[in-house]
This record gives structure tokens, C-alpha cells and sequence, in this order.
């Protein structure tokens, strides 16, 4: 199993595919399928780092997609569910998200809690290009403070094996 993940990750970010596979993955894991994109962008500028701007935008434009198909996702179970059960704290999280509007899609790149907030925004029917733009800003801030946060700390060569 390790080594088959290892092959995996290799093979994610080799050059001659980097940036079409980063797109891939930076989409898909901005869906509520549980996945990350930082290691494809570690690994992808690793081998290139003179692909940094371009990384950055293409995993901005991947998880931003991603964000609006969970908005989207958001919206049709809306429709086809309209009696939701309203605890207390689903109270509180709907007035606050209410409340923040489209401003809220900021904090999309949270771990665990960023994929269905953008689900709840669409189920709330906020604005759809607006959510979309504010959580591609909070995406690319993350991409941008975590990618150049990594590289400065780590500069020489990041081995993917366990033992260096």
C-alpha cells in the first residue's frame, strides 16, 4: 500500500503533467470528497519551482471550481429538500453564514468545515458568483501563504519516503 501511494504521488507531480494534474486535484479536493491538493503543489513546484505564479493559479481556479460545484451541489438539495430540522446550532451556524452573506465563502480553504460551507451557501441560495469570488480569494491566500510558508522553511529536497 505504501509503495503504491508513493508511486501515486510521484507520478502526480511529474512535470510533463504537473500542472493538468494539479488542476484535477485541487478540483476534486475542493468537493466534499475528503482530499488535499497542498502536497500535489509541494511536490509539482519541488520539480519546477519556476511554476510557482502558474501553480498558484491553477490550483486557485481547480479549488474554486470545486467550491462552486459544492454551491451547486448546496442548491439542488435545497430544492429537493426543503424541510431541513433546525437545531441550535445549526441555527446559530445558518444566521451567522446568513449574516457574513457571500463573505463567508472566504473561509472555504478550512479544513473540514470549508467544503460544506459552500454547500450550506448554496442551499441558502446566496449569490452564486459572489461566493465563488470570495472563496477563490481565501483559496489562493491559503495556496500562496502555505506553498511559499513550506518552501522557505524546507528549501533543499522534501523526500516522500518515510526514511529520507
Amino acid at each position: 500500500m505504501e509503495n503504491w501511494l508513493l508511486g501515486l504521488l510521484q507520478a502526480l507531480s511529474l512535470p510533463e503533467y504537473g500542472l493538468s494534474t494539479l488542476f484535477f486535484v485541487a478540483l476534486v479536493s475542493a468537493t466534499l470528497v475528503p482530499m488535499g491538493s497542498e502536497f500535489a503543489v509541494i511536490g509539482l513546484l519541488k520539480l519546477n519551482s519556476e511554476l510557482f505564479w502558474p501553480a498558484m493559479a491553477v490550483a486557485t481556479v481547480g479549488n474554486a471550481i470545486g467550491g462552486g460545484i459544492n454551491w451547486w451541489l448546496g442548491y439542488g438539495v435545497k430544492r429537493a429538500y426543503e424541510h431541513f430540522h433546525h437545531s441550535p446550532d445549526n441555527v446559530r451556524a445558518l444566521a451567522w453564514l446568513q449574516r457574513l452573506g457571500p463573505r463567508a465563502c472566504f473561509f472555504a480553504f478550512l479544513p473540514a468545515v470549508g467544503d460544506p460551507l459552500t454547500t450550506v451557501a448554496g442551499w441558502l441560495k446566496l449569490p452564486f458568483w459572489s461566493c465563488f469570488w470570495w472563496g477563490a480569494a481565501g483559496k489562493f491566500s491559503r495556496y500562496v501563504v502555505l506553498t511559499a510558508t513550506i518552501l522557505w522553511l524546507w528549501p533543499g529536497e522534501i523526500s516522500l519516503a518515510a526514511n529520507g
